[in-house]
């Protein structure tokens, strides 16, 4: 089976994105035929194209320039790049996009991040499933004259904009940074380079065979590094960032790990005093402080799905100021509403350096709730087992917007099936750790119930 044949491709294509296995599923060959699809579909005459450190990115990022330029598009290469950098660039440039990445997933993977224009997002719906059935069926005219590839550097450009939106001054802060050998190390210093701190980098190296831990900072193990180089060196604060570092997760000063929610209420507060009574997108597994604050504020709380398609269309939709997901993604309005990890670190860090107090006093007021984090369970019938939820609920209040919620005096758990494989995941939040603990045990118990 080649990489070209049908059943890979649907493998390959996922709900927002390209991502498999070099070079069994993934390859040059497939780049191309991509890079030509793309070209076709977005009916662009230019595109701008970047990839990471993975050994695999840069011949496929040539390869899909190729692609591109036999059906007479021309090409914008930037080189290493983070997928904030690559949406940047869209938006810069007023062009779609390609990013080479397969962000936090193991070094044996790779993948393709599109969007159009303005780093409007491309997902199965909206133009990808397209570019996956043209590739399959090598449905591209290519009788146009061959389009040029030219080589542009951006990232002083990326580093420009994100400290215009969030500038930081006020004291000196001691900032740790944990790069995990992805993008931040390229990103970090030129940006956090350019102010007044004392930074401790940690695995700057770009190596995309992840040497020290993965680049996945959902994942409590692979921060354990960070927190204890924030204790050892009495940092201010430490960040985290993934692979492609669109996400930053934050340690406090006592090494302590900061829920994303709680980050997205400090943000949301910050970008509604810049543009008082906007919108600010949630997620449905967000914590409820989020709506609480943003309502506060005399903001607009808006409630969405899981996943950032459904948060980019929302926000475009409600033109909201803001968007922050638990996963660590955080969309800003003022960057075309794509997400960007080191924007969030800099609000962040502005926030942190125009006060006296440590980064937990600051955060105390968003954080209202306590939280389980997300459980997985492997289930051989997902909606089985959610009907088993809903009747043994049957008492609370229930609503499917993405899986199902159900909310009870005190707080709210969300169980919603995997869309790629047999997993029930389970977020549960509370106003105390024994209301949260009791309930997360409750159902955990019937989703774990042998049939």
């Amino acid at each position: 089976m080649t990489t070209l044949d049908p059943d890979n491709l649907r493998a390959l294509f996922k709900a927002y994105d390209v991502r498999g296995t070099v070079p069994d599923q993934l390859d040059e060959d497939l780049a191309r035929a991509v890079g030509r699809a793309f070209a076709a579909v977005t009916g662009a005459r230019e595109v701008v194209v970047g990839h990471d450190m993975r050994p695999s990115s840069p011949g496929m990022a040539a390869a899909f320039a190729e692609g591109a330029n036999a059906v007479g598009t021309s090409v914008v290469l930037i080189g290493l790049c983070s997928t904030d950098g690559l949406y940047f660039a869209s938006g810069h440039l007023g062009v779609p996009g390609a990013m080479f990445t397969a962000s936090h997933n193991p070094a044996q993977y790779n993948g393709i991040k599109m969007c159009r224009a303005n780093a409007v997002p491309i997902g199965l719906e909206t133009g990808l499933a397209e570019i996956r059935d043209r590739v399959a069926a090598d449905d591209v005219p290519d009788n146009a004259p061959p389009g040029e590839t030219t080589e542009q550097d951006l990232l002083g450009a990326y580093a420009d904009h994100l400290l215009s939106l969030a500038p930081v001054s006020g004291r000196r802060l001691k900032v740790v940074v944990d790069a995990g050998n992805g993008m931040a190390g390229l990103t970090a210093p030129e940006v956090l380079g350019r102010l007044d701190l004392d930074v401790v980098p940690m695995y700057y190296e770009l190596d995309g065979s992840f040497p020290n831990h993965e680049a996945n900072p959902i994942d409590a193990a692979n921060l354990v590094d960070l927190q204890a180089k924030v204790r050892e060196t009495g940092a201010d604060i430490g960040l985290a960032f993934d692979g492609d570092a669109d996400r930053c997760f934050l340690v406090d000063e006592r090494g302590e790990l900061v829920d994303p929610s709680v980050l997205t209420g400090l943000i949301a507060a910050r970008e509604l005093a810049k543009s008082p009574g906007s919108a600010v997108i949630h997620n449905l597994i967000t914590s409820r402080a989020v709506p609480e604050i943003v309502t506060e504020l005399g903001g607009t709380p808006v409630r969405t799905r899981v996943g950032h398609s459904f948060i980019k269309a929302t926000m475009a939709e409600t033109d909201a100021v803001f968007g922050g997901e638990h996963s660590g993604h955080f969309y800003f309005r003022d960057f075309w509403r794509a997400d960007s990890g080191m924007l969030a670190a800099l609000h962040a860090l502005s926030a942190l350096a125009g006060t006296d107090q440590p980064l937990s006093a600051l955060l105390a007021p968003y954080a209202r709730y306590v939280a389980s984090g997300e459980i997985n369970s492997t289930v051989p019938d997902a909606q089985a087992v959610m009907a088993r939820i809903e009747q043994e609920w049957s008492d609370a209040e229930v609503d499917f917007l993405d899986g199902m919620t159900v909310s009870f005096p005190g707080g709210f758990f969300n169980v919603r099936p995997s869309n790629t494989e047999p997993l029930l995941r389970l977020n549960v939040e509370g106003r105390d750790e024994a209301t949260m603990t009791e309930v997360r045990d409750r159902v955990l118990a019937t989703i774990r119930r042998e049939q």
